[in-house]
């Protein structure tokens, strides 16, 4: 915090009043439009910016200079200038929090080694990990569904946990909230969030972070300028450095009328994104203002900005308004709290939604609310609208189409063939389950490789509920069948309206005789326990378990591939007859084999519209001409017989919004005795021992380094020579087909290591809980089922061979082989020859995943070369010291004749001047040449040092040794 004597702009620090009369100071953003009148016209999440850049200015870190030119900000101006931009705090979940603390303790590791105080890394900001995407859905459709899913998570990831554990007392600004209080989104949404913060001499200023997960922008909805940055940058973020970032367009979203009856918060974020992503917002702010906007509760606002990386924007902000106050209210705040954080918006001139017409923006985009019509999204993409009554049209036309045209590639006479579900892989009958002997539900895939747990499958078997067979239990599976139906956490269970919504159709749905089919996979994964108290309040939740849809935990579950497995005769079934099956789910991600690697369809929806299509059983069942079943007696019950009413809604939603309730759920984050994550019991001390372990790893990324660069009579070269092509791909590569995410395939190299490493294929856990070890990180990056490298040849069926496959481009008897990319990788690093990749448009869309870049360094890889970047992805490229190169218009692999045996040579310009220009050449098999230029995406001055650092970790690290 600078002194008012060091400050630049000191005259603009003042006194404020809160409404209960207290005093406070706070730097004056009204006080600075004296000097530049322009502040006015910035929209609100600028100035909630600018006000950061005012207050840390210190002619270091942040000058004059920053503050002048942001507050100068033009809409439509060129956009060179970098925004040094110092958040109040960080938020982690578990899946990206555990390598971040992985790096926190090899620095201090290196620390020591090189006779530093290890001490001096720590973090300089409030930093809170809340473990949310570890539970998987083993069990569902059960009351004791939970319990059981909890004693599996606690048994596959102790090691984790055992080392969360470590760094809650080694760290002083280090917490946890441990598994089971709901997703990180939520739990910072009702809880971490405070409104405003002060400092030690009596500065007030407004709550602003970055996360570890994309969809830290659900924070947006009150009015807090947040978004999701990898692990990465939210290492040097907590460890006192600006976010860095180019001056962005801000786009305004004009909101006008309101939402018809019958549409929910869902249909109207997957119409935001649909006009979003046409319009083009990558890299952009959203900033949502007009009257339409007033009409939003604000779980709906908080909806809509969760889904910011679907439409591609880094934010969708709402200003502060009565409706955050009401939410503080609600959500148990204190009076002192809401009094700060009221009166300093009010101070700064920033309470308020906008009108049209007081604020410049880039660019304005309208809706009309009464335009919106119920949807869904898929089969593959978020931003792939449907109205529901096209869905089954829909399906049909994509079951058919090639997979460029977004389609399933099937042979049209077999979308309606039906085959029956064989047990036991049986040719020529199917063996009826015996009536006296029922079948677990959703019996376990993996249990902690521990050797004194290994009874654990057994026990938890021993303890799980049944379901009776039905007579015969037999039954027939065709396309477009729903197996996993979901209503789960992300997007959706931020907001009560679609919950109770869901509720109240269970209800008339089970009082109409309607039921789901035991072998759909229902689960209901709330994004907080207060969800599971108004479900039960209402008298709600007794019906959702009824048709299946029993609590099965509190996190991120089926939303990030944690869906857990389905049965074997389900996978063989699908498998040998190669059928496009469904999952429906309430989330925001649907990106091919994330949901499951055996469902090729997969649709975003609302709540009630989960339970909908898990009744129906089909996705080709039009809910607006057909039955959604037959009820009692027979009788047919359409979507409208069961579909809830605004106002019944509306007479529930005082259930969902208990001050009272919230801040007892809270309290028990400190301490809740006789609980699972008590009797979790870590190692003490400054530094870590690194046991060995599958889970945990000391990184390599410090591996050799030196408190000072080496300074060689070669300036530092950043060009790539000789480099083989690792890769061909396509558009829209997203982090999900980069970055292990899900399952470890037995035959995978990560499988093959854990299995020589003494783990059995029934304790491989998934690739997110094992982020901490990079043995198994490397291994899987771009390992994922559906990545399809285009350098592999053409099959019979026109399509690509899908899977993390490339030809070996080394001299030698395996020249041309097919490989796994590690297995090539490994062997181009031994023979010290670099390697890049080549892509089209949207690389590295998806999820803040840092080990799509950390995995990417590890492989040798040099260089990315995309026809566009996703903004979180090429930062991070650049944060782990690899190049991300961007064509020019008009230009691309396929235009340049690339087959994946050519040699590269990439040569930036000296000074890796920001988004100057590279020269690419190309020497082709026969030893002709082509030339071409490409775009450096290094996007700023600060990229520049990371890059010549080695990487943002190792330029950190001096920061603080020196």
């Amino acid at each position: 915090m600078a002194t008012k004597k060091s400050h630049a702009f000191s005259a603009t620090r003042k006194s404020f009043k809160t409404a209960s009369g207290k005093t406070g100071e706070l730097y004056s953003l009204p006080a600075l439009a004296r000097k530049y009148p322009n502040v006015h016209r910035l929209p609100v999440s600028l100035r909630i910016v600018l006000e950061s850049v005012l207050r840390h200015c210190d002619g270091l870190k942040v000058t004059a200079e920053h503050v002048e030119q942001l507050a100068n900000w033009k809409p439509n101006a060129a956009r060179t200038d970098e925004i040094p931009f110092t958040v109040a705090r960080v938020v982690l979940q578990d899946f990206t929090g555990v390598p971040l603390l992985a790096d926190l303790a090899a620095m201090r590791s290196t620390a020591q080694s090189l006779g530093k105080d290890p001490k001096k890394i720590e973090p300089l900001v409030p930093v809170d990990l809340v473990v949310d995407h570890s539970v998987m859905v083993d069990y569902y459709g059960k009351k004791n569904s939970l319990d059981l899913n909890m004693k599996l998570e606690f048994l596959r990831n102790r090691e984790r946990y055992e080392f969360m554990k470590w760094g809650m007392q080694a760290f002083d600004t280090f917490g946890v909230v441990p598994p089971g209080f709901g997703i990180v989104h939520q739990v910072n949404l009702e809880y971490l969030a405070r409104g405003v913060h002060k400092t030690k001499d009596g500065v007030y200023y407004p709550d602003t972070l970055v996360g570890t997960d994309s969809h830290t922008t659900m924070i947006n909805g009150i009015g807090v300028v947040a978004w999701g940055v990898g692990g990465i940058e939210a290492e040097a973020a907590m460890l006192g450095q600006p976010v860095y970032f180019l001056t962005p367009d801000v786009v305004g979203f004009e909101l006008k009328g309101r939402l018809r009856e019958g549409c929910t918060a869902t249909d109207l974020v997957l119409t935001v994104t649909e006009i979003l992503r046409k319009h083009k917002v990558v890299g952009k702010f959203v900033e949502f203002f007009g009257e339409g906007t007033r009409t939003l509760s604000l779980p709906d606002r908080a909806t809509i900005g969760n889904m910011a990386p679907e439409y591609g924007a880094t934010m969708g902000f709402f200003p502060v308004d009565e409706r955050t106050i009401e939410y503080f209210e609600g959500t148990g705040r204190t009076k002192a709290e809401i009094d700060a954080f009221q009166s300093w918006f009010k101070a700064q001139g920033l309470f308020g939604i906008p009108k049209a017409g007081d604020i410049d923006y880039s660019q304005v985009v309208t809706l009309d609310l009464g335009d919106v019509t119920p949807s869904l999204a898929g089969p593959k993409r978020p931003q792939d609208r449907i109205e529901i009554g096209n869905v089954a049209t829909q399906f049909a036309e994509l079951f058919s189409k090639p997979m460029s045209d977004n389609g399933f590639n099937r042979p049209e006479g077999e979308l309606h063939r039906r085959v029956e579900v064989r047990r036991d892989n049986e040719p020529d009958h199917f063996e009826r389950a015996p009536e006296d002997k029922p079948i677990p539900v959703g019996a376990p895939r993996h249990v902690m490789e521990m050797g004194a747990n290994k009874p654990t499958l057994q026990s938890a078997l021993a303890e799980a509920d049944v379901i009776e067979p039905s007579s015969p239990y037999r039954y027939n599976l065709g396309n477009g069948d729903v197996l996993i139906a979901a209503i789960t956490s992300c997007t959706n269970t931020s907001n009560p309206s679609v919950l109770l919504a869901a509720g109240l159709l269970a209800k008339k749905a089970v009082e109409a005789g309607l039921r789901v089919k035991p072998h759909i996979k229902t689960s209901l994964a709330p994004g907080s326990r207060i969800v599971t108290e108004y479900l039960t309040e209402t008298g709600l939740l007794p019906y959702l378990e009824k048709l299946g849809f029993a609590v099965a935990g509190y996190g991120c579950t089926t939303c990030i591939g944690n869906a857990g497995d389905l049965a074997p005769e389900l996978n063989e079934t699908i498998s040998r007859n190669d059928l496009v099956c469904a999952a429906v789910l309430s989330g925001n991600r649907n990106f091919e084999a994330r949901i499951h690697p055996n469902l090729k369809a997969n649709f975003l929806a609302s709540p009630p519209l989960v339970v909908a299509y898990a009744i129906a059983g089909n996705v080709m069942v039009d809910l607006m001409t057909q039955p959604v079943g037959r009820g009692k007696g027979g009788k047919e019950i359409y979507l409208g017989d069961i579909w809830p009413t605004s106002d019944e809604i509306q007479k529930l939603l005082k259930y969902a919004m208990k001050g009272k309730a919230f801040r007892e759920n809270y309290s028990k984050i400190a301490s809740e005795p006789g609980k699972l994550w008590e009797k979790i019991e870590g190692v003490t001390g400054n530094l870590y021992n690194w046991p060995a372990s599958t889970y945990i790893a000391e990184p390599p990324f410090f591996n050799g380094f030196a408190l000072e660069k080496e300074i060689t009579e070669e300036p530092v070269s950043a060009a790539v020579r000789g480099a083989s092509i690792m890769a061909l791909f396509g558009d829209s590569i997203t982090t999900d087909h980069i970055s292990p995410a899900g399952s470890i395939r037995d035959t995978s190299p990560a499988g093959q290591w854990l299995l020589q490493n003494g783990v059995q294929k029934a304790d491989f856990n998934s690739y997110g809980a094992r982020r901490g070890n990079h043995e198994v990180m490397m291994r899987g990056t771009f390992a994922n089922v559906r990545i399809k490298n285009l350098m592999l040849p053409v099959l019979s069926d026109g399509g690509r061979e899908e899977g993390g496959l490339t030809l070996l481009q080394l001299p030698g008897e395996l020249q041309g082989s097919k490989q796994f990319i590690y297995d090539a990788a490994m062997r181009y690093i031994s023979a010290k020859v670099p390697t890049v990749i080549f892509a089209g448009e949207e690389y590295g869309t998806g999820s803040s995943r840092d080990w799509a870049a950390k995995g990417t360094q590890l492989l040798g890889i040099k260089a990315v070369v995309a026809k566009s970047f996703e903004r979180i992805h090429r930062s991070n490229l650049v944060g782990m010291g690899v190049l991300p190169l961007q064509f020019k218009a008009g230009e691309s692999w396929e235009s340049l004749g690339l087959k994946g045996d050519e040699k590269i040579d990439i040569t930036p310009a000296d000074d890796l001047a920001p988004q100057s220009e590279a020269r690419l050449v190309i020497t082709r098999a026969d030893g002709s040449k082509f030339e071409t230029t490409l775009t450096l995406r290094i996007d700023t001055p600060i990229e520049v040092e990371y890059f010549l650092n080695g990487g943002i970790l190792p330029y950190v690290l001096r920061q603080l040794l020196a």
